[in-house]
């Protein structure tokens, strides 16, 4: 089952320094081993709420190539390239089972609420 790397990123000043561009020039090969690729990046067009900076949404095969990745030799050497350049809030999510649907979820938690 797919996971799904989603950062909400901001750039101080809104300019890459040449520490976050070293860090793009690396980045791609330390997520090619495990089957990482990039969907989406750059900058939404927000319909409510505030959401200052960018985005990148990610995919990965699993859950466990996902944290694999994140804690390789190879990415860690590089992350804090990231870090001190950037502001960034990164969460892994899974993708939803096969057949999910939001009108079942929201049974589930009628009946949970029901029995409790």
């Amino acid at each position: 089952m797919p996971t799904y790397l989603v950062n909400h990123l901001r750039i101080p000043g809104d300019v890459p320094n040449i520490d976050a561009l070293n860090y793009l020039d690396q980045v791609e090969v330390t997520v090619a081993p495990y089957g990482g690729k990039w969907l989406a990046q750059g900058p939404g067009d927000v319909i409510e709420g505030a959401w200052p900076g960018a985005v990148v949404l990610m995919e990965f095969p699993t859950r466990e190539a996902a944290d694999q990745w994140y804690n390789s030799a190879a990415y860690t050497a590089i992350r804090d390239l990231r870090i001190k350049s950037a502001i960034s809030d990164i969460v892994f999510i899974d993708s939803l089972p096969e057949g999910f649907s939001i009108k079942a979820f929201a049974n589930e938690i009628r009946n949970v609420m029901k029995s409790a």
